[in-house]
């Protein structure tokens, strides 16, 4: 449905809501709630700069608990998955994180809130596991969500994201993925206002403003109320509507002040507002839902102000579901980024920035605000070790090709190869496909499998060539930072082409049939494709980036590709046209 047509059907029935009595005595605004309706189809943009924090110039490479060994982790598994690692050459190669998904944690937080691991599982706690790993030369990697819980039930950072990033820090985590399990969803609804006090933590408060002399922006309104003593409060704060401005607070010296907001109660939906100071500083304030046997409530919150005159803006900028992600993942990113800078700080140590893994299923269009919330971002839902799964989340991910930037980048979820039901062509193509899309490397499979009984390297195993083909990966760590372009699709039959440093390119024909295909491509094509930017030459010098086969090329590659595989190629122009 249009967002016109949900404009009309709102606004009728708002105006047939409106025509209530009973409505018409309380705080109601008709164009607010066809607003409302609007926004929640839609995601608003945040007004913040690309996240960068450092990491994740290029894909992030390494290896995940998850897609193999779920809830069953334990300190000595994670060591010998190091050890295989470094033995195999999976660590030169790049694959440097050694992640710990769900279930590395206790159920139980110590007594001062922290997240602790596994107390049996993990006996000497997660520091020392992580410090051990770091000296074998491995970044390592947590898992948590955006939610009450994880996805096995075991405690989350929602609402706990200051004390979690702070016990990240202090352990030395290196990546963080932070899933979207019992998620809950921030209110687009805002209490109404009836004034804002300003004290300090020793005494009573000293400034009072009615909310009626307040500024007001959008759609803001005052209404009467008699339940109050000025007879007056605001209200259309919600799903951003309006927002309601104080700038005459005067304080004496900078410092730390208890800031209340005097609001209506009533209804049973809870509410949220962001007291916004000094057009800079920003906080969060629940509202329960309310049956009080009092008209007026008081959500008090501590804020730094600055001596002399300071403005606080309250507002409810989430009109969305997707706001609500948008919003909760950016406070994570912001919080890590702070602990990491206070640890260092405070212990005279070089800081170590977390690379944050946005894993919200591409639910709420992360890839529009994902980029300025942290490194990455999943784009589809959890990938599972079969062929129809690959092409689902290859799909999906193909298409958001403009999205990725440096330091950010959009994320089909982990490498399946080596795990399931793959054939080892269709294994080659999902790691060509990924690495042609610059997405992350992360390694799903038991790679103790690739040492013999001796605790030799199996030199001749499939998988591991695959994963540890330099051509390909060479490919997704481009420091140019392009994800492919899909430039040709007849369902069955793709062609894409990534770009490359140097004016290089990398051109992958992509057979999803269950048939052989012949494919090509005319280079002369590529040239007015801006994305692609493929020099004119006489001639190109391409390789087989599978069988290493180097040849010249004029005008046309060519391909037989086999069901469910593909033929990838990289290409340098050899003589420039005179």
């Amino acid at each position: 449905m249009s967002l016109k047509k949900v404009a009309v059907l709102a606004g009728s029935a708002a105006l047939g809501v409106f025509a209530s009595k009973k409505l018409l005595k309380q705080d109601f605004c008709p164009k607010c709630a066809v607003n409302k309706i609007i926004a929640s189809a839609k995601v608003q943009p945040l007004e913040k700069e690309l996240y960068n924090n450092g990491v994740a110039l290029t894909p992030p490479m390494g290896w995940s608990s998850w897609n193999t060994f779920r809830h069953t982790i334990d300190e000595s598994l994670i060591k010998e998955i190091a050890v295989a690692m470094k033995k195999t050459g999976l660590a030169d190669a790049g694959y440097q994180y050694i992640n710990l998904d769900d279930c590395w944690q206790s159920s139980l937080r110590t007594a001062d809130g922290k997240l602790q691991g596994d107390l049996t599982r993990f006996p000497r706690g997660i520091k020392p596991l992580i410090e051990d790993l770091n000296k074998d030369g491995f970044k390592v990697g947590l898992y948590t969500s955006n939610g009450t819980l994880t996805c096995e039930d075991l405690p989350a950072s929602l609402y706990n994201e200051k004390v979690d990033a702070d016990t990240l820090a202090e352990w030395g985590v290196e990546y963080f993925k932070y899933d979207f399990c019992h998620n809950e969803i921030i209110p687009s609804v805002a209490p109404s206002v009836d004034k804002i006090c300003v004290g300090t933590k020793a005494g009573h408060d000293f400034i009072e403003i009615e909310a009626e002399h307040g500024t007001l922006l959008g759609n803001a309104k005052v209404f009467k109320d008699e339940n109050f003593k000025s007879g007056f409060v605001v209200g259309s704060l919600c799903a951003n509507n309006g927002a309601l401005v104080f700038d005459t607070i005067d304080v004496p010296e900078d410092d730390e002040y208890v800031l209340t907001i005097v609001f209506k109660k009533g209804g049973l939906q809870k509410k949220f507002l962001v007291c916004t100071v000094n057009d800079k500083d920003e906080y969060d304030c629940y509202f329960p839902s309310s049956k009080g046997f009092t008209p007026d409530g008081r959500h008090q919150v501590i804020v730094k102000l600055n001596k002399g005159l300071n403005t606080t803006k309250l507002s409810n900028p989430v009109g969305s579901r997707m706001d609500s992600a948008a919003r909760q993942y950016t406070n994570m990113g912001q919080e890590l980024k702070r602990a990491t800078r206070e640890y260092a700080e405070k212990n005279n140590v070089p800081e170590k920035p977390i690379c944050y893994s946005i894993c919200e299923w591409g639910m709420n269009q992360p890839w529009k605000w994902g980029a300025k919330a942290g490194n990455l971002w999943r784009t589809t839902m959890d990938i599972k070790p079969n062929y129809p799964s690959l092409l689902y989340c290859y799909e999906l991910n193909v298409r958001l090709y403009k999205n990725a930037v440096i330091g950010g980048w959009n994320d089909p979820d982990m490498l399946e190869v080596g795990v399931g039901s793959l054939t080892m062509e269709e294994n080659k193509s999902h790691f060509t496909l990924w690495c042609m899309m610059a997405a992350p490397l992360i390694l799903g499979n038991d790679v103790r499998k690739f040492l013999k009984e001796d605790g030799t390297v199996d030199t001749e195993n499939k998988v591991l060539e695959i994963l540890t083909n330099k051509n390909l990966i060479a490919i997704d760590q481009d420091k140019l930072g392009k994800q492919a372009k899909r430039i040709f699709t007849d369902g069955i039959s793709d062609i894409l082409v990534k770009p490359l440093e140097n004016n290089e390119i990398a051109v992958c024909f992509f057979n999803k049939g269950n048939t052989q295909k012949n494919m090509s491509i005319t280079l002369n094509k590529l040239h007015n494709d801006i994305y692609v930017n493929l020099p004119i030459v006489d001639t190109y010098k391409a390789i087989n980036l599978w069988s290493n086969e180097a040849f010249t090329v004029t005008k046309d590659i060519f391909a037989s590709v086999p069901p469910h595989g593909v033929k990838v190629f990289r290409i340098k122009s050899e003589k420039t046209v005179d």
